[in-house]
């Protein structure tokens, strides 16, 4: 209700700013490029030609390049439960309130400020054949220098390496995400359990985690949307190549290299519709109504 001699269209012009910003770089690259999957686009002239289903068909047809990256885009997803696992275990350990833990707080949370060019740069040299992690497997295991991996370089840990990276990179900030919603936790709940005599994981699955229920989902939420769209940690360290190329990396070289911008935008398309179908998911396990709310027991 808007107050006296303010009309009520006046929040529209604070919102203006805004509803432009989201129209210019949001809401026409979206129409855009979904106008774009159809079409066969030449940007040396910029003629346009419609093409029907084209565009999806040449990606269906593409078993060499777009089909390995559809898959390792599925397998990059498998970073999202443990982003959240882990996040979820680091903020528990460090929610009590002592003397220095702010310190390992901002120490866990250090990777997420450090640029993905630098944090990646310096993985680089962990991983290579000479490395440290082999330095410290050839000494720790006593295995033969020339049985260690090459981690980046080799189809067979090179996924895996760069999945290690970007939990490393990004675990700290859905930390601090879990950390405010276990403010939130009614403590006299916890105790009432305690008294019942519940223990560390029962007051974990019927107090604790239907409480951080909101902030699951939102943690679950942003955590998808950036695994489907990792590119700059996968270029940085592999170039796409040694089979961690995924369907943003396939987009980014088939538009840019191969001059193919009606295939680059179906693939965006694709990834889109893919991402809408997740959050729907996501919505409807651990949304207000799933079973994470009710404890896991419907």
């Amino acid at each position: 209700m808007a107050r006296p001699g303010v009309h009520a269209s006046t929040a529209w012009l604070f919102m203006l700013p805004f509803l432009l910003l989201f129209a210019l770089f949001t809401l026409w690259p979206l129409l855009f490029n979904g106008w774009l999957a159809f079409h066969d686009y030449f940007i040396a002239s910029g003629a346009t030609a419609w093409n029907g289903l084209a565009n999806f068909v040449f990606l269906a047809e593409d078993e060499q390049y777009f089909h390995p990256a559809l898959l390792h885009t599925l397998v990059f997803l498998l970073v999202v439960p443990v982003l959240q696992l882990v996040a979820l275990g680091m903020a528990l350990l460090l929610r009590v309130n002592r003397p220095g833990i702010g310190m390992f707080r901002a120490l866990f949370y250090s990777p997420v400020i450090l640029s993905v060019t630098i944090g990646a740069v310096v993985w680089q040299q962990l991983l290579q054949p000479d490395g440290l992690v082999n330095w410290l497997l050839a000494s720790l295991a006593g295995l033969p220098q020339h049985t260690l991996p090459d981690w980046l370089n080799d189809p067979r840990y090179a996924l895996a390496a760069t999945l290690v990276f970007y939990c490393w990179k990004y675990a700290g900030y859905y930390m601090v995400l879990y950390l405010a919603g276990l403010q939130n936790v009614p403590r006299a709940q916890l105790e009432a359990a305690m008294l019942d005599g519940a223990g560390a994981w029962a007051r974990l699955r019927h107090i604790t985690l239907p409480a951080l229920q909101p902030v699951i989902l939102l943690a679950t939420l942003l955590a998808t949307i950036a695994a489907l769209k990792a590119f700059q940690e996968i270029v940085v360290l592999t170039g796409g190549g040694a089979g961690t190329s995924t369907l943003l990396v396939y987009a980014y070289y088939v538009g840019f290299y191969g001059q193919n911008f009606g295939a680059a935008g179906a693939v965006a398309f694709l990834l889109t519709l893919f991402c809408l179908l997740l959050a729907r998911v996501q919505l409807r396990w651990l949304g207000e109504n799933g079973l994470l709310r009710h404890g896991g027991v419907r």
